[in-house]
């Protein structure tokens, strides 16, 4: 006999109380922010911020300006790529060699105490690279180099070679290695095991990260360059402290239509490696 549906969710009594207990350990932090979010619409802040939005409208459209913008742009992409191609000279590396499923010695069970050590400090070092945000690597090499693309190419290449690094040995460690393993005991040095092992199953969610890393570069790029890191960024500070509200909205639509090229990038990579 069939039963009729229950009338009430049978969990609603759980899933309550941890709402409530995640509003309970929220509140604090939210008082402790000073997040007071009804202050946007208070008579005193309407006005100061209905010009700041009327001075986006018309975005600046001349041809020097737009000329000037494409020429940055290419440069800001510039700095996105080669900052990325230089993060995965760190990254690939490190992940072939902290990667516990590439280990030889861990094949009968606990891992030999010298690739142990390896493993583990280079794990130390990805976490170091990646715990110093991109804006303070940037600050560091435009006292060492001086301000241009080359100190945000460095930055980003430093912190997010950290980055990939990390993700790149989680996505190999959280799949099934069977394949790897047989390959390796068979003999089968540890680039083999992980071109025909790890990769083949792997490289559709690797690519996407990475176009997804990509993606975030070219937005750190327009933050570098408020420190002198060059690109677009850096001409985004100029009209920013001139006030100049519609070369700020060209602006800010060119890193629109960046990250929408970089989706539909990421998008067709997927499904060709499908």
């Amino acid at each position: 006999m069939n039963q009729p549906p229950a009338l009430r969710d049978p969990a609603w009594l759980g899933r309550v109380f941890w709402a409530c207990a995640a509003l309970a350990l929220l509140w604090p932090m939210l008082v402790a922010t000073e997040f007071r979010p009804w202050v946007l619409f208070s008579a005193e802040s309407r006005e100061p911020t209905a010009r700041f939005l009327a001075a986006f409208v018309p975005p600046a459209h001349g041809a020097e300006f737009l000329a000037m913008v494409a020429r940055e742009t290419w440069r800001t992409v510039a700095i996105a790529t080669a900052g990325i191609t230089l993060a995965l000279v760190i990254a690939v590396p490190a992940t072939l060699m902290s990667t516990r499923v590439l280990s030889v010695s861990a094949l009968s069970g606990r891992m030999a105490l010298l690739p142990a050590v390896l493993r583990q400090s280079l794990r130390w070092a990805l976490v170091v690279l990646r715990s110093i945000p991109e804006l303070v690597w940037a600050l560091v090499f435009v006292r060492v180099v001086g301000l241009g693309p080359t100190a945000g190419v460095l930055a980003i290449a430093l912190t997010y070679g950290g980055m990939l690094g990390k993700v790149y040995a989680d996505i190999l460690e959280s799949g099934e290695a069977t394949a790897t393993r047989s390959l390796l005991a068979n003999g089968s040095g540890r680039l083999q095991a992980f071109a025909y092992g790890l990769l083949p199953q792997n490289a559709a969610e690797l690519t996407s990260y990475t176009v997804y890393r990509w993606e975030c570069a070219l937005r750190s790029s327009a933050v570098l360059g408020f420190v002198g890191a060059g690109g677009l960024g850096q001409q985004l500070d100029s009209s920013t402290k001139m006030f100049a509200g519609g070369e700020v909205a060209t602006m800010l639509m060119v890193f629109v239509l960046l990250v929408t090229l970089a989706d539909k990038l990421s998008a067709w990579l997927r499904k060709v490696l499908a």
